[in-house]
């Protein structure tokens, strides 16, 4: 900065030559040097102030702007300031294998109660005793007089409780948001989907959590949050499923039985289409565990995946199957059938005197408990086992549900020759019906193990071979005689080529040991269209009874085949099959003449 000289040499010398006093121009100089002093302070202190005024309206925009926010938000409840995990209430949706809506999300609102700022708590509680009915009004009354700051009320509310709470107008009555799940289909597949609840819990937020089935099984990465909200796709075909529980809870009524339980699956992916267990349950309001008496009794227990049943008659074809595979026999094979069969202090009899022999294939057709018995004396232990190793009956399925780790088939304690003979024929070992749906399945897609699954496939996921192809092909036409000329005749459904087994098992008692003399569980496994399967049925009634004759009829082609041939015909044109109609005998006409 260049400065200007208070006296000047040039000024003083021409003042002095003019008489002038040369101080007075020192000051002046002093003078407009102060000046400028002044004025550059007063352009500081002006920028200064318009900043500071700038950053005053600044302040109070945002403060001005928050108040506004609050005054249009709903009043809640302060948040601690601690540092703590957050609730993650998202939860992804499951879906059908065509994208349709079993399990989703909805926004709901918590109410609870802080009594300290109740003004009238006993009006309060009459008010709410009768919006809930299921609350108890004296008990209220008491939580909102005593000694408690906060207390929840309903953890869930519809739109319609919510208002009539409002219009109570109690400031100690707040609301807090909420996610719960919602199964807008109901009680459908209610086992498969099995329910959520809440974990942990706060004021604003609360955490779903899978408590049963597939909720359950996939629960971490259901509440993934970078899977994006992906939904998870089953197997299930909801139109499917909703016409299998229908004809059979139709068919359970119908034949007196005390539960049922009904699997169809897909006999190259394993995809399991349909899963019905009866008594069933409403997800959406879950009833409690039942913590005495036999769980099988309650409808959360899964029948079809849970309930480790003999299955009777359906596991001969496994060993006829064996049999054949390990070049024993063939389908012409006499097998001798004389009877009863004595092996110790133990008598094996038929059902009916079938003769003194039969082929392989009447053995089947026929049933005979005899003819199988023979056949897996030729097998033996340790191949029985074997086989029935490869096609999962010494393990649970694994099927994506937690209830199916409590599936583990029971087997006899000490294996002996005996035990080759009875587990022939379903008596000795206990399996689930998944399990006989899987071991149906390695028949009908020409021999390969395929694990059950509710996770849908793109492709068909074979396991290990079991049976060579011919063997399989066999074994297929067998079960189709047992339609067609056997004791499952009620189970031929016109336009579908229906294959499969029938299983009457008495019913073991709970306590004491020993069967009892008038309950059965009714099984019929089967396969359709026969000449190329596609889906695997099996259908059990447990305690049924057919009381149309004039004796009650319990054994599977009275009970549980009717029930399934229903089933096929209802879910067949579901699934795609078209139905094979012969055309029908022309009219007796003679072309007489071509002109």
């Amino acid at each position: 900065m260049i400065r200007t000289p208070l006296r000047p040499l040039a000024r003083i010398l021409d003042a002095r030559q003019k008489g002038e006093n040369p101080d007075a121009i020192e000051r002046e100089n002093i003078r407009l040097r102060h000046e400028e002093m002044r004025d550059r302070a007063r352009r500081r202190a002006e920028g200064r102030l318009l900043v500071l005024g700038l950053a005053f309206f600044c302040a109070f925009s945002v403060i001005g702007a928050r108040m506004g926010h609050l005054a249009a938000s709903e009043p809640a409840e302060p948040r601690a300031s601690a540092a703590g995990a957050a609730i993650i209430a998202q939860r992804a949706d499951i879906v059908d294998r065509r994208g349709r809506v079993l399990a989703t999300n909805l926004d709901t609102y918590s109410l609870y109660a802080q009594p300290p700022q109740m003004i009238e708590p006993a009006r309060a509680a009459r008010e709410l005793a009768q919006i809930f009915p299921d609350l108890n009004e004296s008990d209220l009354l008491e939580d909102f007089t005593g000694k408690r700051k906060f207390l929840w009320i309903k953890k869930k509310l519809s739109p319609e409780q919510k208002q009539a709470v409002h219009d109570i107008g109690e400031p100690g009555l707040l609301f807090g948001p909420r996610e719960m799940r919602l199964y807008p289909n109901g009680k459908l597949a209610a086992h498969i989907l099995g329910g959520a609840s809440f974990g942990r819990e706060g004021v604003h937020a609360a955490e779903v959590i899978g408590v049963a089935g597939i909720e359950k099984q996939y629960d971490e990465l259901l509440r993934d949050a970078a899977r994006g909200g992906q939904p998870l796709e089953l197997s299930l075909d909801l139109s499917v499923q909703a016409a299998a529980e229908r004809v059979l809870h139709g068919g359970m009524r119908l034949m007196n039985a005390k539960g049922a339980a009904a699997v169809l699956m897909d006999v190259h992916t394993g995809e399991v289409i349909s899963l019905v267990s009866l008594p069933d349950f409403d997800p959406n309001d879950r009833p409690r565990a039942p913590t005495e008496g036999n769980p099988s009794d309650s409808p959360l227990f899964n029948r079809a995946v849970q309930g480790v049943y003999e299955l009777g008659s359906t596991f001969k074809i496994f060993a006829v199957a064996q049999a054949m595979e390990l070049g024993l026999i063939n389908p012409s094979t006499v097998i001798d059938t004389k009877g009863p069969l004595r092996w110790g202090k133990h008598r094996i009899r038929d059902f009916r005197n079938y003769g003194p022999e039969l082929s392989a294939t009447k053995v089947i057709v026929k049933s005979s408990n005899i003819g199988t018995a023979r056949i897996a004396q030729m097998i033996g232990e340790e191949r029985q086992q074997d086989f029935l190793r490869s096609i999962g009956m010494f393990e649970p399925t694994p099927l994506e549900i937690v209830e199916a780790a409590g599936g583990r088939p029971l087997l006899p304690p000490n294996w002996s020759e005996l035990s080759t003979m009875t587990v022939s024929y379903g008596h000795g070992m206990s399996a689930t019906p998944l399990h006989l749906a899987a071991g149906y399945a390695a028949i009908a897609n020409g021999g390969m193990y395929v694990a059950p699954t509710v996770i849908k496939q793109d492709r068909p996921q074979y396991g290990p071979r079991v049976l060579s192809p011919d063997v399989a092909e066999a074994s297929r036409q067998m079960l189709r005689k047992v339609v067609t000329e056997g004791t499952a005749s009620f189970g031929d459904v016109p336009g579908y080529a229906v294959a499969g087994k029938t299983g009457t098992a008495d019913k073991p008692k709970e306590r004491g040991g020993g069967y009892y003399e008038d309950k059965v569980i009714a099984t019929f496994a089967s396969m359709f269209p026969a000449h190329d399967p596609k889906y695997v049925l099996v259908v059990t009634l447990d305690e049924p009874v057919e009381t149309s004759g004039d004796e009650p009829r319990r054994t599977a082609g009275w009970t549980a085949v009717p029930v399934a041939a229903e089933m096929i015909r209802r879910v067949a044109p579901l699934l795609g099959l078209w139905p094979e109609i012969e055309p029908g005998n022309l009219a007796d006409i003679t072309l007489t003449s071509s002109e």
